[in-house]
């Protein structure tokens, strides 16, 4: 199995209206190859905070995914306005070996 965390932090009060994104998102992923799960959390100590997880078959199916048009279609739903901590934002992959 393969992960892809991705992490940001709000810098404007728009956290409410990225929570409001994801649970409306339009599912896109879903039905990509190789994709199994998805969860968006925020730390209970930051809730600027979110941290996307997403669970795939293998890294080919990830990456076949983030070049896809239906990747960059799943990001029209970002609120408008929305501002991020500068270098807040990060992506990291991850084989996982054991579960």
């Amino acid at each position: 199995m393969f992960v892809a965390l991705s992490r940001f932090t709000v810098a404007n009060d728009k956290s409410d209206a990225v929570r409001t994104a994801f649970r409306n998102r339009p599912r896109l992923v879903d039905d990509a190859p190789g994709f199994l799960s998805m969860q968006v959390m925020c730390p209970i100590d930051g809730p600027n905070e979110v941290w996307l997880v997403t669970h795939w078959r293998d890294e080919q199916s990830y990456r076949t995914w983030h070049r896809s048009h239906d990747y960059h279609e799943s990001h029209k739903g970002i609120p408008k306005g929305l501002k991020l901590v500068p270098g807040s934002a990060n992506v990291r992959l991850f084989e996982v070996f054991a579960d």
